[in-house]
């Protein structure tokens, strides 16, 4: 793979919810850095970059020997952030977005992201992921937003309503897939977000991939067996640390074999 790749994490301090969530404690190391040490791990990646508005975030990121980059603290998603990005490195042809908060990113998952998109070579596609909803209390959830996808794993529509719509009232056993928070872009993808004209779709359901949906951009949705739980609250980062049998203890801050 000779066409440089970055994965970008973007990670900010002000949340509502979690205030201060990237430096959250997760087993005795800052949450980010689980999520920084699965990405260096990624095969077919030239950098792996930590951007963020936060000296915080940034300085924990440095002592561990991670690269920071400072973006504006204005942008409103991860995408944003990864588009200041690529502005910044216009050389750089392709670009992960993992997000800090996802500390059970599945590196070979990334990898595969990354294989496919360079693979296309498609500038207006766009590469994401899903997996089998759960149960039905994701599938009814309104935080949870789901993707269908034609024969060939396009994505149709995405939406935090239960799609589809089963007609008969019977609920069957295989629900549907629940997006994952992950993407693959172009560069020049992202260096002409700002110019995309804002989609009622998007606006609806306030979800950004569905704007590029309906600007004409196609994205692609990888299959996985199990979906990893993003962070958004102090009780789920408590659920996530006694369950995830991915992570150990770091008492001494390193990574461990």
């Amino acid at each position: 793979m000779n066409e440089p790749v970055w994965i970008v994490i973007p990670a900010r301090y002000s949340s509502s919810r979690f205030p201060g969530k990237p430096l959250a404690d997760l087993r005795g190391r800052p949450m980010i850095l689980w999520v920084l040490e699965a990405c260096l791990s990624v095969g077919g990646a030239q950098e792996v970059v930590v951007a963020t508005d936060d000296e915080r975030i940034a300085a924990v990121v440095r002592q561990a020997g991670g690269r920071v980059e400072m973006t504006a603290s204005c942008h409103q998603s991860g995408t944003e952030r990864v588009a200041e990005i690529a502005r910044r490195y216009p050389e750089i042809k392709w670009f992960v977005n993992v997000q800090g908060d996802e500390p059970g990113i599945d590196p070979e998952l990334v990898a595969r992201l990354i294989r496919s998109l360079v693979k296309a070579g498609n500038p207006r596609l766009v590469v994401s992921a899903a997996a089998p909803l759960a149960g039905e209390e994701e599938y009814l959830s309104p935080h949870v937003v789901k993707v269908v996808t034609s024969i060939a794993g396009r994505a149709l529509y995405f939406s935090r309503s239960p799609i589809p719509f089963y007609r008969e009232g019977t609920i069957p056993e295989r629900l549907g897939s629940k997006h994952l928070g992950i993407y693959g872009y172009s560069g020049d993808f992202l260096r002409q977000l700002g110019t995309l004209a804002p989609g009622r779709l998007a606006m609806a359901e306030n979800l950004e991939q569905l704007n590029w949906l309906e600007n004409g951009y196609a994205i692609h949705i990888l299959e996985c067996t199990a979906a990893w739980p993003g962070i958004d609250t102090p009780e789920e980062l408590a659920a996530f640390a006694a369950a995830w049998p991915g992570l150990r203890s770091h008492p001494d801050g390193e990574p461990g074999e």
